[in-house]
């Protein structure tokens, strides 16, 4: 193998690794949208109170 290739594939794995490692970082960072609960139940235990504009449905 000559010089030039020992330098490609070693940045090749270099490189690998890293997106391996951001792609690792990323999926630990963010959850699966399916498990939060709704915008509005999330708004509500936040603030603890509906908005006035909100219309009630009775």
């Amino acid at each position: 193998m000559t010089r030039q290739k020992k330098i490609f594939a070693i940045g090749c794995a270099i490189f690998t690794i890293l997106l391996a490692y951001a792609s690792y970082d990323i999926s630990r960072r963010t959850t699966f949208p399916g498990s939060k609960p709704q915008l509005q139940e999330r708004l509500l235990k936040r603030h603890g109170e509906e908005d006035s504009t909100a219309k009630k449905v009775e």
